[in-house]
């Protein structure tokens, strides 16, 4: 059947004009991102150091938008469980992951199995911050620095038991350094996350451990842990009267940090957003201040830097595992 010029004509309008307006309404929905409630998953326990930071970013992201930033804790594998979920989501915006780089770009040198592929499962967004890590010991204990440690834990190899927040996470990862560097065994004690670990060192059940600061501060302060040194290549000014490790042992220092995800292909316009939010959050005195109160700092950078971190970091740490000996049990 032949078709008049005149409705060809109006046929095309119409199809040009629901096309236009399907577009309009796809743009526009992604101009109100958000429009509803987003996920942050962080594939560590809560009380850890990746928590604490989450919760300050999802209050300050939430109070921006009038949407609810709802942080999902996801441990398990040393952070691949959640790491994976958000590798796997829809790459909406409306699912992110917000993870140390312990998950990020260790996990590949420790696990054989990841469940993600850290460049090509993930846009970065942006790096949210640094966290203090110290080796801690029940006030009991006999030694007070890591000179002291090193000649008890020399004197009995493999007596001394230390606890960590899970077999794979920094936490870990510091303690086989350690052993390295300073040429001593030691008992690994993997617990189901940061906060078990620091509470039985309190309590006595296990002398030793490595923890970061927003888990462990609240101890230190109170005197229930003692800080027998503290892992980053600098001093915190949280503590500025605990010794680094790397002046008792030279060249040891590590710096953890932590950063915002999306899954892969997440609309430009979402990233945009989170990428001129997090930005104008960092320098906040507000967050500042809540960040040092669980010994943090902001990491200011682009999504471009975060990307150098990443790509940096996997090789740089791929080294260290090797070198280290570190394996997960």
């Amino acid at each position: 059947m032949k078709i008049s010029p005149h409705l060809e004509r109006l046929g095309l309008t119409l199809f040009v004009s629901l096309a236009f307006n399907f577009l309009g309404a796809s743009a526009y929905a992604q101009d109100k991102y958000p429009s509803k409630t987003v996920t942050l998953v962080v594939p560590q326990a809560a009380g850890g150091a990746n928590d604490a930071i989450a919760r300050v970013i999802a209050q300050k992201l939430s109070d921006a938008s009038g949407q609810t930033f709802l942080v999902d804790n996801r441990p398990g594998a040393g952070g691949n469980v959640g790491t994976a979920m958000a590798a796997k989501a829809k790459a909406d915006g409306y699912t992110l992951l917000i993870n140390a780089d312990s998950a990020q770009v260790i996990n590949p040198a420790l696990y054989q199995k990841t469940g993600f592929d850290p460049i090509k499962d993930f846009d970065p967004v942006a790096p949210l911050a640094k966290a203090g890590y110290v080796l801690v010991a029940n006030p009991s204990f006999a030694a007070n620095n890591v000179a002291e440690l090193i000649a008890i834990a020399k004197a009995k190899p493999g007596d001394l038991a230390i606890a960590s927040a899970g077999n794979g996470t920094m936490n870990h990862l510091i303690i086989e350094m350690i052993q390295k560097a300073a040429d001593i065994k030691l008992q690994h004690i993997p617990y189901k996350g940061a906060a078990g670990a620091a509470t039985d060192v309190v309590g006595g059940q296990v002398p030793l451990s490595v923890q970061s600061m927003p888990s462990s501060i609240a101890f230190i302060r109170s005197g229930k842990l003692k800080v027998l040194g503290v892992v980053n290549e600098k001093r915190l000014s949280a503590l500025p009267d605990a010794p680094t490790i790397g002046e008792s042992i030279k060249g040891f220092g590590a710096t953890p940090w932590y950063g915002m995800f999306a899954p892969a292909g997440t609309p430009k316009l979402v990233n945009v957003w989170l990428q001129t939010e997090i930005a104008r959050i960092l320098e906040d005195s507000d967050t500042k201040d809540k960040l040092a109160t669980v010994g943090c700092e902001p990491y200011k950078g682009s999504a471009e830097v975060l990307a150098g971190l990443v790509r940096e970091d996997l090789v740089r740490w791929a080294k260290i595992v090797k070198d280290s000996g570190a394996k997960v049990d």
